[in-house]
């Protein structure tokens, strides 16, 4: 089954590189430069930022449905993040190099399946998922802190990326 991966909408964080440090903290958020390969994955590019790349860490309401599941947790962001990821059939590098955490959702934003897999063996596990004619949407995570990495969908369901859904990376 074909699926589609999506990163998150740039615009969202496109006006955070012009902050400074000072009022990035005042919202809760943090400038870093990226001082390992891979270790600062983008959920915009789906990529790791490069060494001393700015990036910024902050939070995001990946889940925003009214369930138990309901959820947000820390990102980082590059700063230079212009070009969302949205490819059929494709691992992004950021979850192909690492274990992931996928989950299986209902339209309604309730889990109904969760597995681990390594990020180069994605495609199988997401096909499983999307078999199910329940599961509307599956999210990746990064299974080692948990923080959300990504949606995947079934490709050509006709749902709109830039809907508020999707923006917000769910």
């Amino acid at each position: 089954m074909s699926f589609r991966i999506l990163g998150l909408d740039p615009a969202p964080f496109a006006s955070l590189a012009r902050l400074d440090d000072a009022a990035l903290a005042a919202q809760g958020m943090r400038r870093y430069r990226a001082d390992e390969v891979p270790g600062f994955p983008c959920r915009v590019s789906l990529d790791d930022a490069a060494l001393g790349e700015p990036v910024i860490l902050l939070n995001w309401e990946h889940l925003p449905e009214a369930t138990p599941y309901r959820a947000r947790h820390a990102i980082f962001v590059r700063e230079q993040a212009r070009e969302r990821y949205d490819r059929v059939d494709a691992v992004p590098p950021a979850l192909a190099r690492r274990t992931l955490s996928l989950r299986a959702f209902d339209r309604d934003g309730w889990m109904l399946d969760a597995d681990l897999v390594e990020g180069r063996d994605l495609p199988g596990l997401i096909g499983r998922f999307l078999a199910d004619p329940r599961v509307d949407f599956l999210q990746a995570h990064y299974a080692k802190r948990g923080c959300f990495a990504a949606r995947v969908e079934r490709a050509g369901d006709g749902q709109d990326p830039n809907s508020s859904i999707a923006m917000q990376g769910n």
